[in-house]
């Protein structure tokens, strides 16, 4: 009995140390793939559906999205079918490549690949773990649902967001495969319906037969309809109808998703920052809102911004609360307009100038330092001309941020660099802040941390991709720069070339 029972004992201990182990291991279980050059394409192939994020180690961001990606990963590990999400270091010299082809300009950035990498969308969804695994649940399925009932409407529509459906009187026909479509390729970033019936839906005319298309809305006139089923007007029509005439940047996340559309706009953007508890706040909406009406279809669009909801974009504009009431217009090229303290009567003139081309573009610079005497000289928009363009030197010009780790690496490197130049006054080291800095987009493509040009004296321009160590860095300059006398002769030259032509006497 003894035995029989000291059996018993050790299998339970055994069952008990297996489910233990299983759960441990369950915990220590990594959901997430990692993808590099050498898997990515073998891997991605093998899935219908599968999302992948392009991360840095050095990325904040990335470092609050690595839990909930991974908690999401374990969930829809269990969906059915099987949901895969990867990550690739997108920071790692190897996975560059990658990088370029699936244009990462920022991290992290998450792309959903469909068809084994055939078709590719944005990642548009939320960035908590139960948020992620709603969203790519939605994303996994149909891009377009069908309505049978007011219920369903009921179910589906939210009102708090853009939903758009189809009315078909059969589903068939060329308005139908184009609605599709556009379902298919704008899924990531709208929901979709499609019904026979109209008197399912909350709002509207109820009798119509269609085929049309009605988008419903939380703001304006809550719901907008539309006949046009070319491709190109269906893809018009939604992307100018769910943008507010006005949109809030304030603290409701109700208004977040909206604010990321507005600013992710090709279009020319008025941004108007006013203190929504001052008392003038009301008079300064009404009136913002009369003009954005006057100006709309005209390629600009509209966002009012309270004061103490919009730090971060004072920090990236360069602004400054006494400025406020403050308004600024960015264009689609960088180049950014600026009217500070401005009265509500003055919102109309003032846009009718810029329109009209009579106000000037407005930089963002750091205040010019009064000492620059250290190895790697310091840079500021106000500075850029005359250090770097027209000082007559070769200038190797690093754009860091100071939060970079690489750029923290690399500085002391340039330091180096620096000194060793010092006895050749044909050089300059120099470094600028490009968070704190605007730059000539036109000349500079700078899409991420530290990024190093080039310029000979004479003025030709080079992205420096080389290893970053002194003898490397060294090596480029002594191979590319301009000597003394070449750089002189050529400036001469632009320069005749660039005087008019003077009479003789």
């Amino acid at each position: 009995m003894a035995s029989r029972v000291s059996i018993l004992f050790f299998v339970s201990a055994l069952v008990l140390i297996g489910a233990v182990s299983a759960a441990e291991e369950a915990e220590s279980k990594e959901f997430v793939l990692t993808l590099d050059h050498t898997n990515f394409t073998d891997t991605v192939a093998k899935h219908d559906f599968i999302v992948v994020e392009f991360y840095a180690p050095w990325c904040g961001h990335c470092k609050n999205l690595a839990p909930e990606y991974e908690k999401a990963a374990a969930a829809l590990s269990s969906h059915d079918p099987p949901i895969a999400l990867a990550k690739v270091d997108a920071n790692e010299e190897a996975n560059k490549e990658l990088a370029t082809q699936y244009e990462v300009r920022g991290f992290p950035t998450l792309k959903i690949l469909r068809n084994g990498g055939k078709a590719i969308q944005e990642y548009k969804g939320p960035r908590e773990a139960d948020g992620i695994v709603e969203y790519l649940k939605k994303q996994s399925g149909p891009a377009s649902s069908e309505i049978k009932s007011a219920e369903d409407a009921s179910t589906l529509i939210d009102e708090t967001k853009i939903f758009i459906v189809g009315v078909f009187p059969k589903f068939s026909g060329q308005e139908f495969e184009n609605y599709m479509a556009l379902a298919e390729k704008l899924r990531s970033e709208y929901e979709f319906g499609h019904t026979t019936s109209a008197k399912f839906l909350p709002r509207g005319e109820s009798s119509v037969t269609g085929p049309l298309v009605r988008l419903f809305k939380p703001f304006d006139e809550l719901f907008v309809d539309h006949k046009d089923f070319s491709s190109e007007a269906l893809e018009k029509f939604v992307e100018e109808s769910s943008i507010p005439i006005v949109t809030v940047f304030n603290s409701d996340p109700a208004n977040h998703p909206f604010v990321i559309k507005f600013f992710n706009s090709p279009e020319a953007k008025a941004m108007l920052f006013v203190n929504f508890t001052n008392e003038a706040a009301e008079s300064f909406k009404s009136t913002y809102k009369e003009v954005a009406e006057q100006y709309k279809g005209q390629g600009i669009i509209f966002l009012i911004g309270d004061v103490e909801s919009s730090q971060g974009a004072f920090q990236f504009f360069g602004l400054k609360e006494e400025q406020v009431p403050l308004l600024i217009v960015q264009t689609n090229d960088g180049q950014k307009y600026l009217k500070p303290t401005l009265g509500a009567d003055e919102i109309a003139p003032w846009l009718k100038d810029y329109k009209e081309g009579k106000v000037s573009p407005y930089r963002k610079s750091e205040p010019i330092p009064e000492t620059n005497n250290e190895p790697v000289k310091v840079v500021v928009a106000d500075t850029l001309q005359e250090l770097v363009f027209n000082s007559g030197k070769n200038v190797l010009l690093e754009f860091y941020a100071p939060w970079c780790g690489h750029c923290k690496k690399l500085a002391p490197i340039l330091d180096e660099v620096a000194l060793s130049f010092e006895k050749d006054p044909s050089v300059l080291i120099a470094k600028l802040d490009a968070t704190a800095n605007d730059l000539p987009s036109d000349t500079f493509d700078v899409q991420g941390y530290p990024t190093v040009f080039f310029r000979s004296a004479s003025g030709n321009l080079v992205q420096y991709e080389g290893d970053r160590t002194k003898e490397d860095i060294i090596e480029f300059i002594e191979k590319n720069k301009d000597k003394p006398a070449v750089a002189q002769q050529q400036q001469q030259e632009q320069v005749s070339k660039e005087e008019p032509a003077k009479d003789e006497l």
